[in-house]
Protein backbone atom coordinates (compact mmCIF):
# COMPACT_ATOMS: atom_id res chain seq x y z
CA UNK A 1 0.00 0.00 0.00
CA UNK A 2 0.67 3.55 0.18
CA UNK A 3 2.66 3.81 3.89
CA UNK A 4 0.40 6.08 4.63
CA UNK A 5 2.35 9.40 5.96
CA UNK A 6 5.79 8.06 5.03
CA UNK A 7 7.84 10.72 2.66
CA UNK A 8 5.30 13.66 3.63
CA UNK A 9 5.09 16.94 4.05
CA UNK A 10 3.00 17.64 7.25
CA UNK A 11 1.75 21.04 8.68
CA UNK A 12 0.46 21.95 12.02
CA UNK A 13 -1.23 25.26 13.61
CA UNK A 14 1.17 26.55 15.60
CA UNK A 15 -1.04 27.67 18.41
CA UNK A 16 -3.43 24.21 18.38
CA UNK A 17 -0.97 21.63 17.30
CA UNK A 18 -3.88 20.85 14.66
CA UNK A 19 -3.18 19.08 11.88
CA UNK A 20 -3.98 21.17 8.70
CA UNK A 21 -1.70 19.94 5.45
CA UNK A 22 -0.46 16.89 4.50
CA UNK A 23 1.48 15.79 1.33
CA UNK A 24 2.89 12.51 0.35
CA UNK A 25 5.16 13.14 -2.03
CA UNK A 26 5.97 8.77 -2.54
CA UNK A 27 3.69 6.47 -1.59
CA UNK A 28 4.66 2.84 -1.50
CA UNK A 29 8.46 4.41 -1.53
CA UNK A 30 9.74 1.12 -3.41
CA UNK A 31 13.76 2.54 -3.14
CA UNK A 32 14.04 4.63 0.33
CA UNK A 33 13.57 7.80 -1.28
CA UNK A 34 12.53 9.03 2.41
CA UNK A 35 12.04 12.53 1.77
CA UNK A 36 13.54 14.46 4.19
CA UNK A 37 14.97 16.95 2.40
CA UNK A 38 15.00 20.83 3.49
CA UNK A 39 12.28 22.65 3.18
CA UNK A 40 12.46 26.21 1.90
CA UNK A 41 9.62 28.62 2.46
CA UNK A 42 8.90 31.91 0.10
CA UNK A 43 6.28 34.27 -0.67
CA UNK A 44 6.19 34.70 -4.47
CA UNK A 45 3.47 35.33 -6.98
CA UNK A 46 1.55 32.30 -8.54
CA UNK A 47 0.55 32.84 -12.77
CA UNK A 48 -2.30 34.92 -11.83
CA UNK A 49 0.25 37.34 -9.83
CA UNK A 50 -1.04 36.73 -6.55
CA UNK A 51 1.07 36.52 -3.74
CA UNK A 52 1.42 33.40 -2.23
CA UNK A 53 3.23 31.52 1.07
CA UNK A 54 4.89 28.21 -0.60
CA UNK A 55 7.23 26.12 0.68
CA UNK A 56 9.52 24.29 -1.82
CA UNK A 57 11.81 21.34 -1.46
CA UNK A 58 13.77 18.88 -3.90
CA UNK A 59 13.21 15.65 -3.32
CA UNK A 60 15.38 12.54 -3.01
CA UNK A 61 12.86 10.92 -5.56
CA UNK A 62 13.98 13.26 -8.41
CA UNK A 63 11.18 16.03 -7.82
CA UNK A 64 10.67 19.08 -7.03
CA UNK A 65 7.69 20.20 -5.16
CA UNK A 66 5.96 23.67 -4.52
CA UNK A 67 2.77 23.31 -2.52
CA UNK A 68 1.17 26.71 -0.90
CA UNK A 69 1.77 26.33 2.87
CA UNK A 70 -1.23 27.47 3.95
CA UNK A 71 -3.36 25.41 2.38
CA UNK A 72 -1.60 22.43 1.44
CA UNK A 73 -2.45 22.89 -2.75
CA UNK A 74 0.16 21.38 -4.57
CA UNK A 75 1.37 24.42 -7.42
CA UNK A 76 4.28 22.12 -8.69
CA UNK A 77 6.08 19.12 -9.47
CA UNK A 78 8.63 19.07 -11.72
CA UNK A 79 11.36 16.61 -12.34
CA UNK A 80 14.98 17.42 -11.48
CA UNK A 81 16.07 17.07 -15.09
CA UNK A 82 14.75 14.04 -17.98
CA UNK A 83 16.85 11.54 -16.83
CA UNK A 84 14.47 10.77 -13.46
CA UNK A 85 12.42 7.84 -15.14
CA UNK A 86 10.93 5.92 -12.40
CA UNK A 87 7.77 8.40 -12.42
CA UNK A 88 6.27 9.77 -15.86
CA UNK A 89 5.06 12.97 -14.36
CA UNK A 90 3.12 13.90 -10.76
CA UNK A 91 -0.71 14.90 -11.31
CA UNK A 92 -1.23 18.00 -10.10
CA UNK A 93 -4.98 17.78 -8.97
CA UNK A 94 -4.60 14.16 -7.09
CA UNK A 95 -1.12 14.92 -5.87
CA UNK A 96 -0.02 11.13 -6.96
CA UNK A 97 3.08 10.11 -9.23
CA UNK A 98 1.99 8.58 -12.53
CA UNK A 99 4.77 5.85 -12.24
CA UNK A 100 6.29 4.10 -15.31
CA UNK A 101 5.79 0.96 -14.87
CA UNK A 102 9.48 -0.48 -16.96
CA UNK A 103 10.72 1.42 -13.34
CA UNK A 104 8.89 -0.74 -11.10
CA UNK A 105 9.45 -3.25 -8.62
CA UNK A 106 7.58 -6.38 -8.83
CA UNK A 107 7.69 -9.97 -8.92
CA UNK A 108 7.59 -10.63 -12.62
CA UNK A 109 9.86 -7.97 -13.44
CA UNK A 110 13.63 -7.42 -13.35
CA UNK A 111 13.70 -3.21 -13.43
CA UNK A 112 17.16 -1.97 -14.59
CA UNK A 113 18.53 1.75 -15.13
CA UNK A 114 16.03 3.35 -12.22
CA UNK A 115 16.45 6.99 -12.08
CA UNK A 116 17.42 8.45 -9.38
CA UNK A 117 18.94 5.23 -7.74
CA UNK A 118 18.19 4.45 -4.02
CA UNK A 119 20.77 6.83 -3.16
CA UNK A 120 18.79 9.73 -4.36
CA UNK A 121 18.77 12.10 -6.98
CA UNK A 122 19.10 15.20 -4.49
CA UNK A 123 20.45 13.76 -1.18
CA UNK A 124 20.25 16.13 1.80
CA UNK A 125 21.84 19.09 0.63
CA UNK A 126 21.27 22.52 1.83
CA UNK A 127 19.18 24.78 -0.43
CA UNK A 128 18.30 28.44 -0.41
CA UNK A 129 16.37 31.14 -1.48
CA UNK A 130 16.93 34.70 -2.94
CA UNK A 131 13.77 36.48 -2.01
CA UNK A 132 14.80 39.42 -3.94
CA UNK A 133 16.10 37.69 -7.16
CA UNK A 134 13.34 35.14 -6.00
CA UNK A 135 15.31 31.85 -6.96
CA UNK A 136 16.25 28.81 -5.06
Amino acid sequence: GDNKWTNSIMGRDVDTGEAKIAYQKTPHDERDYAGVNVIMLSEQPDKTGKMRKLLTTPDRNGIVYTLDRVTGELVSADKLDETVNWVKRVDLKTGNPIRDPEFGTRMDHKARDICPSAMGYHNQGHDSYDPQKRRF
